[in-house]
C-alpha cells in the first residue's frame, strides 16, 4: 500500500521499555480498555500490522504493541521502525522505565534472569538493556517510571491516561502528594503548597484531610491562596493549548505539600475546578498519598 493510498489506522501505541518495568501489566490494562493488544513483536512486524488496520479500517480503532528486548538482534532496529511509522500516522511510544535497583529486587522476587545477562548478573543485564533503549527512551512520547508504583497504581495510570475521554485532545492530571514521601519522577510541573500554613498543627484538623470542609476552608482563607490558583491556573491555560498544538496527550501538575493530606489535596481540587471548561483539556485529579499513614 503506498502512501498516497493510506487510510486512517486509528490510534496506535508501542509499549517499550526496560524489562521488569511494567509492560505486561500495561498491555492488560489496555486490553481491559478495548485496545488491540500484540505481545512481543519483532519491529519489523509493525509495519505490515499497521497496513492490515489500514485494510481493516475501523474495525480496529486502537491497537497496542508490546515491543522489547526479547527479539535481541531484532530490537536493534526499533528507532528506525519507530521514525518510519510515524510518518503520516498517528503513533505513540510508551516508555516503561524504573530505577536500577528497583528492577533487581523484582528480578529477584520471581527468580528468574534478565533477558540480557547471559551468564553475568541481572545489574549487567539491566545496564545493557538501558543502552540500547537509550535511543528509544529519549524519542518516547510518555514516559512511566514505575520505581514508587505498584501493580495496581500503574493500572490505575493507564486508564487515566488512555481511555477514552470524548473529544479532549489533552488530558490533565492534577496529583496531590506529600514532600516527605519523595518528589513524583514522571510529572511535567510541579508546585510547592508549603506556602501556606500546615493544617496538621491545628489539633481539630490533623485528623481530616483536604477532601473535609473545614480543612477546605481552612487552606483557602489563608492569605496567598486564593491569588496562587487564580494565578496558577491562568499560566497553565496557554500551556495546555500549547500542548494540544503539539499533539501532547497528557501532562500531570503535582502540587505538594508536607504530607500530601491537606494543603496539596485542596489546592489540587480547586485548581481543577478552574482549568474544567478549557477548550480541548479534560481534568483529573489523583491524591498519591493520601491513603497514607
Amino acid at each position: 500500500m503506498t502512501d498516497p493510498e493510506r487510510r486512517d489506522t486509528g490510534e496506535v501505541l508501542i509499549v517499550t521499555g526496560m524489562s521488569g518495568a511494567g509492560r505486561s501489566t500495561v498491555a492488560n490494562a489496555l486490553e481491559d480498555l478495548d485496545w488491540y493488544v500484540v505481545d512481543n513483536l519483532p519491529p519489523q512486524m509493525l509495519r505490515p500490522l499497521l497496513e492490515l488496520t489500514e485494510i481493516a479500517a475501523g474495525a480496529l480503532p486502537r491497537v497496542a504493541v508490546v515491543v522489547d528486548v526479547r527479539g535481541r538482534e531484532l530490537f536493534a532496529d526499533l528507532p528506525e521502525v519507530m521514525q518510519h511509522l510515524r510518518v503520516g500516522r498517528q503513533v505513540r511510544v510508551v516508555f516503561l522505565d524504573a530505577a536500577d535497583d528497583v528492577l533487581v529486587r523484582r528480578f529477584e522476587a520471581v527468580r528468574r534472569p534478565h533477558p540480557l545477562q547471559g551468564d553475568r548478573t541481572i545489574l549487567d543485564g539491566i545496564r545493557r538493556e538501558r543502552a540500547q533503549l537509550a535511543a528509544v527512551r529519549e524519542a518516547a512520547d510518555v514516559l512511566i517510571d514505575t520505581t514508587s508504583t505498584n501493580i495496581h497504581q500503574l493500572t490505575t495510570r493507564v486508564v487515566e491516561q488512555f481511555s477514552e475521554a470524548g473529544a479532549a485532545r489533552h488530558t490533565v492530571t492534577l496529583m496531590s502528594f506529600g514532600f516527605k514521601y519523595g518528589l513524583p519522577t514522571d510529572v511535567d510541573m510541579v508546585a510547592d503548597m508549603r506556602f501556606l500554613p500546615n493544617p496538621y498543627w491545628n489539633d481539630a484538623l490533623r485528623a481530616l484531610t483536604g477532601e473535609d470542609p473545614a480543612v477546605r476552608d481552612e487552606v483557602l482563607g489563608q492569605p496567598g491562596a486564593a491569588e496562587f490558583l487564580e494565578n496558577y491556573a491562568a499560566a497553565l491555560r496557554p500551556v495546555l493549548e500549547g500542548y494540544q498544538r503539539e499533539n501532547k496527550r497528557h501532562s500531570v501538575v503535582a502540587i505538594g505539600c508536607t504530607g500530601g493530606k491537606h494543603r496539596s489535596v485542596v489546592m489540587a481540587r480547586e485548581l481543577a475546578e478552574r482549568l474544567r471548561g478549557t477548550p480541548g483539556v479534560s481534568v483529573r485529579v489523583l491524591h498519591r498519598d493520601l491513603g497514607r499513614e
